[in-house]
């Protein structure tokens, strides 16, 4: 239906122009076969008038007009004889135009002011609503062979009978226009013959026709526009809410920077710390002479191997000692700490008991290499590690 036209077929009972030719003779003949009901039909073959000058002329009241050169389309239509009122009867019209027209590409739009509508409507028709499935249709038929050069497209017109009263009526359908427009813009307008049909009431032939009950009610369908919105926004919403509920715990869950542990404290006072633990443990008091010595021993072995770089409480006696060597220990307490050591040796592997006064003395001689060892005021540890190393 949708070719790389050149023409358009429209049918005036939608629009309007100027007309021309001179009237077209019809004939009314009973049919014996349909093409789109049971009923007989009347047809009417207008004749195909080539045309070299403007000519214009009327087929009961359709005006008719063709531009100069053009050549009129030919036309047959088909009307049933019997119809019922209330119900459409479809007028076929067969329109054969030349190659390269194409037939109302736009659709067809009805102007229900036209003069072919009104005219309609004071007959005895009404156009059904043409959304609904009584809705005028166009087919195109393939091209023929042996003629080429022309197309052929046929309408089909649903109408509605509605006499003005009930009963028995004959309706005459009025002469319809149809016009062609061909690719310079020019129009030629062709019209279709009159047509008379029999209008029966639909009970006409039921005795004693009563109302007929009203139709089962249909489900209403109801476009939830609202309920739709709402369940679209708060979808979203939910997926936004989880999506940021999601981001909000992985900003939770971040590994976070694991903040630098302090200072590590002076050795010194590490020693002086745990010296003051023995002093006031009471181990004195209650005879526990071996474990007052050795721990004594441990706090000066850990404060040295801090002090100067080495792991003390794992070396022995030799290794402290070669280690503080080549630390260049001074020489005022180099022999205080080598006769500490060698006493811690002789309670601890020999199995020498002291007195209390040696332990209190050794206590103190562990504080006093304390003392003589410790770095001088302003100094820090790294440069305390430069100069044990």
């Amino acid at each position: 239906m949708r070719r790389a036209a050149q023409a358009l077929v429209v049918v005036a009972l939608f629009t309007g122009g100027n007309a021309w030719s001179k009237p077209a003779t019809s004939t009314s003949t009973p049919s014996s076969t349909s093409t789109s009901t049971s009923t007989p039909t009347s047809t009417s073959t207008p004749t195909s008038i080539p045309s070299s000058t403007p000519a214009t002329g009327s087929v009961g009241g359709c005006v008719e007009s063709v531009p100069h050169g053009a050549q009129r389309p030919t036309l047959i239509d088909h009307f049933p004889l019997r119809g019922l009122s209330g119900y459409a009867a479809t007028l076929v019209v067969t329109v054969e135009h030349g190659k390269g027209e194409t037939v109302l590409p736009q659709g067809i739009e009805l102007q229900s002011q036209s003069e072919a509508a009104k005219a309609l409507k004071q007959a005895g028709f009404v156009i059904p609503d043409q959304t609904g499935p009584d809705a005028a249709r166009l087919n195109d038929t393939p091209a023929d062979p042996k003629h080429p050069d022309h197309v052929t497209t046929t309408l089909e017109l649903p109408l509605l009978a509605l006499p003005p009263e009930p009963g028995r009526h004959t309706l005459t359908l009025p002469s319809l226009p149809v016009a062609v427009s061909r690719a310079n813009g020019e129009i030629a307008t062709a019209c279709t013959a009159v047509h008379a049909i029999t209008i029966e009431d639909p009970t006409s032939s039921t005795p004693d026709a009563a109302p007929k009950p009203n139709p089962n009610p249909r489900v209403q369908r109801e476009e939830w526009t609202s309920l739709r919105k709402a369940l679209t926004y708060g979808a979203l919403g939910v997926l936004a809410g989880a999506v940021l509920a999601f981001l909000v715990r992985k900003w939770m869950q971040r590994p976070r920077a694991v903040p630098p542990p302090p200072p590590p404290r002076p050795p010194w006072e590490v020693a002086f710390e745990r010296l003051d633990e023995v002093r006031h443990a009471g181990l004195l008091e209650v005879g526990r002479y071996q474990e007052y010595f050795d721990r004594v021993n441990d706090a000066v072995r850990q404060y040295l191997g801090a002090r100067y770089g080495f792991d003390g409480l794992e070396s022995t006696t030799d290794e402290i000692l070669q280690a503080l060597r080549r630390a260049i220990l001074e020489e005022v307490v180099m022999p205080s700490v080598v006769t500490f050591l060698e006493e811690c040796d002789l309670v601890k592997f020999a199995k020498f008991t002291p007195t209390t006064e040696e332990c209190t003395r050794a206590l103190d001689s562990a504080e006093r290499i304390v003392h003589a060892t410790m770095p001088r005021e302003g100094a820090t540890m790294s440069g305390i590690a430069q100069g044990a190393t």
